[in-house]
């Protein structure tokens, strides 16, 4: 459960990464709101718990697999979430890889696929969904980063740190290009840990709800003592 209601009901949400972790905490989060989701994973069974979750709770959701880094899966995955739910109005970004390697040690792969699955994965998705929100008249698209002031202390490596830079700058760009299209555009920034999941729901909740309407490109750290925390109050 969150501190954050938001009443989501005929709204359609694409979850990527929702098979585990913090996407699943959102997916669950966006239905008990009222949202239908669409739980996308790598892994197929993880998405088919997460949406199985959803309806025994008496939501509406649809399991899908996709690979964000692979451009045509991301257009099927998009495709199968508009012909399940009608169209899309909220995504959130919440795949990511984490290879906790010290920088001497990082070899080609894991340097490269953290980089296309974390930064290339966003954009695909950012992308193609947001030229589906254009013709459909706008929507909310949120990014997860990690949060640079905590980072430190997490064995997070340099390939998802840098993915998470890259993901900030995207966002505020995005934020600056969608806005004409009524899209807004916003990033969580969280430490990734069990311990953040309630928070970075209430967050994720916030930006899609009526008190956030105003704001884009914006990366709300969420932790406390941050002004989130009086963002959050607004929406509740």
């Amino acid at each position: 459960m969150t501190d954050v209601e938001v009443d989501l009901t005929g709204k359609t949400a694409l979850v990527t990464g929702a098979g585990a972790g913090v996407g699943r905490a959102i997916a669950l989060a966006l239905a008990v709101s009222g949202a239908s989701v669409a739980v996308s994973d790598l892994n197929i069974e993880r998405a088919d718990r997460t949406a199985d979750a959803i309806r025994a709770a008496g939501g509406a959701a649809c399991a899908l697999r996709a690979d964000v880094s692979n451009r045509f899966q991301v257009a099927n995955m998009i495709e199968q979430a508009r012909d399940a739910f009608g169209g899309i109005d909220i995504l959130f970004n919440a795949v990511a890889i984490l290879h906790a390697q010290p920088l001497l040690d990082v070899d080609e792969w894991s340097w490269r696929r953290q980089i296309e699955v974390n930064i290339t994965g966003t954009f695909f998705c950012m992308q193609l969904v947001a030229r589906v929100m254009a013709d459909e008249g706008g929507g909310c698209i949120i990014n997860l980063a990690p949060d640079e002031d905590g980072v430190s202390s997490l064995p997070a490596g340099i390939g998802y740190v840098s993915g998470g830079a890259g993901v900030i700058g995207m966002t505020r760009q995005a934020a600056r290009e969608l806005a004409p299209h009524s899209i807004r555009v916003n990033c969580i920034a969280t430490q990734a840990s069990d311990e953040s999941k309630e928070k970075v729901a209430s967050a994720a909740l916030f930006l899609c709800s009526d008190s956030a309407q105003s704001l884009t490109g914006h990366v709300l750290q969420a932790r406390n003592g941050d002004p989130f925390e009086d963002w959050l109050a607004a929406a509740k």
